[in-house]
């Protein structure tokens, strides 16, 4: 069967947002309603965060070590279906720990999503030389992201709670599903072959890549869960709430598109510096400027930056990998293992600060700094051959 490959791009764009940008990022404007109704503590919106995250490591993990396979397909659209179910049975329960396994599974099934659906994607673009579309793939965070938040502020200026906010947005993840199903049909090559052996050794530049990553993780998951609690609990910028996360979503779509335009000028390397630099920048700005228009400037540029990092330092491996002989499957999981660490660790640090400290402050400006090494360390890596 022959898909058209703007159809196959436009199904991986929706995918993408009802996993990840609902899926995963949701959690960030429906917080604040939770605290208030539930009086959950900081720590614990900090775990049920970092529960989310595990999944994911988890999941990536399996993937990305071949412990899982088949067809992708299947994967990419269960992915979809037990992140969308997930999102949707938050509204069930008011325990903690049943949000931490209703995340914590949902972030394994966005992860095998990740490992299979964008691998799907990516080949079906490159088969019809269309491998420029993938741009448009990308852009399903931003996409989910700011529709949903945008969905979030209307039920809320409605009056309808958390629970009836997790429903709507499940549902609209779900209602993804069908559409995604008819845009990428069946095709061969849906169960490849198992990849053959790589080299057994891992490149020496992947250490500090793999840091940087790391720090990375834990640098802008901070700011991306709590920014809308962040908001709400500063009187001058509170107004912004209903808005913020929508601009963060809105300065996601072009980030992947941007950043490697920088990466064919600069190098990789560089560009993933200067975006964490950027990203160091508008973290520092969300708790110490408490500004109307300067806090909307810092969510253009968290926005603007971490899927496009995130990217970026995919590329980086994978050029690594190319010109040392290195497995790639190898070191991806390395990556993604050190990645998955910080981005976990984030949120449960947050939380238990800001539950002594009385805000977010502190570990904002902890994980702005963490940005600002792993940048330093980016910036050390020569690409080439190793010597």
């Amino acid at each position: 069967m022959t898909t058209r490959p703007l159809s196959v791009a436009i199904g991986g764009l929706i995918s993408l947002a009802a996993v990840m940008g609902i899926g995963r990022f949701v959690y960030t404007p429906i917080l604040p309603y939770m605290v208030d109704a539930l009086s959950l503590t900081k720590s614990d919106a900090g775990l049920i965060a970092a529960a989310n995250y595990l999944g994911y490591l988890l999941g990536a993990l399996a993937g990305a070590t071949g412990l899982v396979g088949g067809n992708r397909r299947h994967w990419m659209l269960w992915g979809i279906a037990v992140s969308a179910a997930t999102t949707a049975a938050m509204a069930a329960t008011t325990s903690p720990y049943l949000f931490m396994a209703l995340r914590f599974t949902g972030g394994l099934a966005s992860a095998l999503f990740m490992v299979f659906g964008s691998a799907l994607v990516f080949d079906r673009l490159a088969a019809a030389r269309r491998s420029d579309l993938s741009y448009v793939f990308f852009g399903g965070v931003g996409t989910g992201i700011a529709g949903s938040a945008a969905l979030v502020a209307a039920l809320g200026a409605a009056g309808i709670g958390w629970d009836g906010q997790w429903i709507a947005t499940g549902g609209l993840a779900i209602a993804g599903i069908a559409a995604v199903a008819w845009l990428i049909p069946p095709a061969p090559g849906d169960t490849p072959p198992p990849p053959p052996p790589g080299g057994s050794r891992t490149d020496r530049r992947m250490i500090p890549l793999s840091v940087a990553y790391g720090l990375f993780g834990f640098g802008y998951v901070i700011t991306t869960t709590f920014i809308s609690a962040i908001v709400r609990q500063t009187p001058e910028i509170a107004h912004l709430e209903p808005y913020i996360w929508v601009v963060v979503g809105l300065g996601a779509l072009p980030s992947v598109a941007f950043w490697s335009w920088v990466g064919r000028r600069v190098g990789n390397p560089a560009a993933f510096g200067l975006a964490c630099l950027v990203e160091a920048t508008g973290v520092t700005i969300t708790v110490l400027v408490p500004e109307p228009a300067a806090v909307l400037v810092a969510a253009v540029m968290v926005g603007g930056t971490f899927v496009g990092i995130t990217a970026v330092g995919i590329f980086v491996s994978n050029d690594l990998a190319a010109g040392s002989g290195a497995d790639p499957r190898r070191m991806i999981a390395l990556m993604t293992g050190i990645f998955g660490i910080g981005q976990m660790v984030g949120p449960a640090f947050a939380g238990y600060m800001a539950d002594i400290t009385g805000t977010f402050t502190a570990p904002s400006l902890i994980a702005a700094g963490a940005l600002v090494v792993g940048a330093g360390l980016a910036m050390t890596i020569r690409m080439g051959k190793p010597s």
